[in-house]
């Protein structure tokens, strides 16, 4: 016999239009698809794809998904600035950090990917040949790390 499942509490609604941003503490709220023209305002990525960051501005507006679970923030395009260019030392910084990613700490080989370190603690051939006990004191030292 099939079950009857408790229906949840609805929450109440707060209206997706909101130019005026009294539903959302002052900002202003529009739906998918409806935001303001794209000259005033843009997403991070819009930002970015025009060569510009937020410049520490906070949120100008926002658009909400069609069920209200996904919020896309906007910036304003006249407060942005120059994205910063990538300087040598950054450059040879994230090549350094990319390649600790990649790198096996038992056999110390470099692989074309990133490596399930927090989960497996070494690459999987590697993980593949260890014994339990070996396994979980892999994990408690990369969990110390």
């Amino acid at each position: 016999m099939p079950t009857k499942r408790a229906k949840r509490a609805k929450e109440p609604r707060v209206p997706a239009w909101d130019p005026s941003g009294e539903h959302h503490n002052g900002t202003p709220t529009y739906p998918w698809r409806k935001g303001p023209a794209k000259a005033e305002y843009a997403t991070r990525r819009q930002l970015r794809a025009m060569g510009l960051r937020p410049n520490a501005q906070p949120v100008a507006a926002q658009i909400v998904s069609r069920g209200g679970t996904r919020t896309g923030y906007l910036y304003p395009v006249a407060g942005a600035a120059p994205v910063r260019p990538m300087t040598p030392a950054r450059a040879k910084a994230l090549a350094a950090a990319m390649r600790a990613r990649s790198t096996c700490p038992l056999c110390h080989t470099v692989y074309d990917y990133c490596l399930p370190l927090k989960s497996l603690g070494c690459c999987l051939a590697c993980h593949d040949g260890l014994g339990d006990q070996e396994r979980e004191q892999l994990l408690r030292l990369t969990a110390a790390a």
